[in-house]
């Protein structure tokens, strides 16, 4: 049914990452015998262990962490959204598994074979090493069974996906006409009617105020106040009050010498062109033969490198920036492009490098040499560094004292405070949406302190992460319940409200009898904003509403005039007076975009039938399980 051979190599490609990873991407069977009841989802009966979702978000963020381009920090890959996508990733996962086995799709014995014995990392002097093979499963923990049935998984899964992202045609004619509608330009003017010049025009009358208070009480309603006492256990405070004697930081110096050594860095430039692993070979072919065509321009004419990352580059990242990534050692980029960098010599350009991202043209930039460093010029570095691996230490200790005494002693927080000598402190009146900064902002903190037991039993809450390496605990000293005020304190915000409500109807209604003057050919006489171009492509700044009324206008005599409600309740007109049509474009830019356009669909059509079987299906997430552990 569908041509196994020819596709090889992409499969290949996913498969490789068993050289370099723990587990494949979706290891079930490695979890499938867990008895814990710590899952994060349940799938039309199967669970989800949370240990498989661990490592699924580990590799999740190495792959970030390997990404080119911007730096990722762990706060932007350990984030509430980031778990949420993997527990959704491995859900599909389960349902797409499923869904192979009905569709009753079959991979050979013969093919997969054929398949594991093209992999590189199992072959010695280019052939097949079974010796080799069961070598490496056996690193990675794993049995040949194991490993077969996944591979034959993988093949099965990407023949149905294969029916979604393989085989779907653009047309050169669609795609020359969506070209053109995306590169039509139009110049264009503005001006805002906005509420705000008709404020002082509204006086609401006090009838008008009652009626809002009777109809919106709910809206006006005070929410459950608290005010708290609460202690913070934190490795920083700690590191602050921890001593180390000058024998102690020599000692460490000497110990760990090559650790504060700089090591060598250096600075390079890149031009990337997509082929991420997943790609055809013919798309990873096209990517290198343009890497290749650009490095022969830029060969005769090294010195606009910049100039030509910033055209051709396919990294948004970087492109902006002439393609600079910065300074950086060793163990920081994928090895591949890392090693052709520190064979370099400054202002030297090489290409096309492949990586999982695609092909790369480089440039040496600079060179940071590395360097010795002598006791004095870091000692406060090294008392500083010894300090937090002692105070680490002691924090591993005493946090889990700390939260065994706020719970053990929950009706009072001053053993704890005596015993770790840390101050009570006290908030302001604050609510379950609207904390006080900086600790008692953390949801999972206030869910605890408006909780029954904290305000009813006034108990401690227990000891909560707020950020990492810092610990609360609360609790409630005053209580206001929800109440709705009186109309005299509320009174000047509902006027607020009103005169807001009416500003913004005078706007609109304003802005609509303007439009209807202009498109009925009465004279112009408004002051426009600054002419701008715009086009699908390059919106300059335009919302998509805005931009879709520059384009449905009228273009046949013109200026032509649009207008709508804006996102801030003012009245948006728009004035088109030049219609701009695009250059002629060649053959093989057509074919580009056309292949473009179809690899999005597909995804588009494979994303569809992806969501049609979660809807379908029985599927519960314990959104409280994916939370990042305490």
């Amino acid at each position: 049914m569908f041509d196994f051979v020819n596709e090889r190599k992409r499969i290949v490609q996913a498969i490789m990452a068993i050289a370099t990873l723990p587990f494949l991407f979706w290891g079930i069977e490695s979890y499938r015998n867990t008895g814990s009841e710590d899952y994060v989802a349940i799938v039309t009966g199967e669970k989800i262990q949370r240990q498989e979702f661990d490592q699924a978000l580990r590799n999740q963020q190495e792959n970030m962490r390997n990404s080119p381009g911007e730096k990722i920090n762990d706060a932007m890959i350990d984030n509430p959204e980031i778990r949420l996508a993997v527990v959704e990733k491995l859900i599909l996962q389960r349902l797409f598994k499923s869904e192979v086995a009905g569709a009753k799709l079959t991979v050979t014995d013969s093919q997969l074979v054929e398949i594991i014995q093209g992999i590189p990392a199992f072959q010695q002097d280019g052939k097949f090493s079974n010796s080799r093979y069961e070598e490496i499963l056996r690193n990675q923990g794993m049995t040949p069974v194991i490993f077969e049935s996944r591979v034959r998984q993988d093949m099965m899964q990407q023949q149905l996906t294969d029916a979604f992202t393989q085989y779907g045609f653009v047309s050169d004619t669609v795609a020359h006409k969506i070209m053109r509608l995306s590169e039509e330009k139009r110049e264009i003017n503005q001006i805002r009617i906005q509420p705000e010049q008709f404020l002082s025009q509204i006086k609401p009358s006090d009838a008008s105020v009652e009626s809002y208070y009777k109809d919106h009480q709910n809206e006006l309603q005070l929410p459950e106040q608290v005010r708290v006492e609460y202690l913070v256990l934190s490795l920083d405070d700690l590191i602050k009050k921890t001593l180390v004697s000058s024998d102690e930081a020599i000692k460490y110096y000497d110990e760990h010498k090559s650790e504060f050594d700089q090591t060598e860095e250096r600075q390079a430039s890149h031009i990337l062109f997509n082929a991420r692993v997943t790609a055809s070979d013919q798309d990873k072919e096209i990517a290198r033969s343009k890497a290749k065509n650009l490095l022969d321009q830029i060969k005769q004419s090294p010195k606009s490198f910049a100039d030509f990352a910033g055209q051709h580059s396919q990294d948004p990242g970087t492109a902006n920036k002439g393609g600079d990534l910065g300074f950086f050692g060793r163990g920081i980029m994928v090895k591949s492009f890392e090693d052709e960098i520190f064979q370099m010599k400054p202002e030297e350009i090489r290409g096309p490098i492949q990586t999982d991202f695609g092909f790369h043209i480089v440039k040496l930039t600079s060179v940071r040499a590395g360097k010795s460093v002598n006791y004095a010029d870091i000692k406060n570095q090294v008392e500083q560094e010894l300090k937090k691996q002692k105070a680490g230490k002691t924090f591993g200790e005493v946090a889990e004292s700390f939260g065994n005494m706020v719970y053990e002693q929950g009706d009072n927080l001053r053993p704890a405070a005596e015993k770790f000598k840390l101050s009570i402190q006290e908030s302001g009146w604050i609510n379950k949406k609207v904390g006080e900064a900086p600790y008692l902002t953390d949801e999972k903190l206030l869910n605890a302190i408006f909780s029954e037991d904290v305000i009813k039993n006034k108990h401690n809450t227990e000891s909560i992460e707020v950020k990492p390496n810092t610990l609360i605990s609360a609790r409630v000293v005053g209580h206001k319940p929800v109440a709705i005020p009186s109309i005299t304190i509320v009174k000047d915000k509902i006027n607020e409200i009103l005169v807001r409500h009416q500003a913004i109807d005078y706007a609109k209604e304003e802005g609509k009898k303007r439009l209807a003057q202009l498109q009925a050919g009465e004279k112009d006489t408004l002051t426009w904003g600054p002419v701008q171009q715009v086009s699908r492509r390059e919106p300059q700044g335009l919302d998509n509403e805005t931009l879709r009324s520059v384009f449905k206008a009228e273009s046949v005599k013109l200026p032509s005039y649009e207008g709508l409600v804006d996102s801030l309740g003012g009245f948006s007109l728009i004035r088109i007076s030049k219609v701009m049509e695009p250059l002629p474009v060649d053959k093989t830019r057509i074919k580009d975009f056309g292949k473009q356009l179809q690899q999005l669909i597909s995804q588009e059509e494979l994303l569809s039938y992806l969501a049609a079987i979660k809807q379908r299906s029985e599927v519960t997430i314990r959104k409280e399980n994916i939370e990042r552990r305490q």
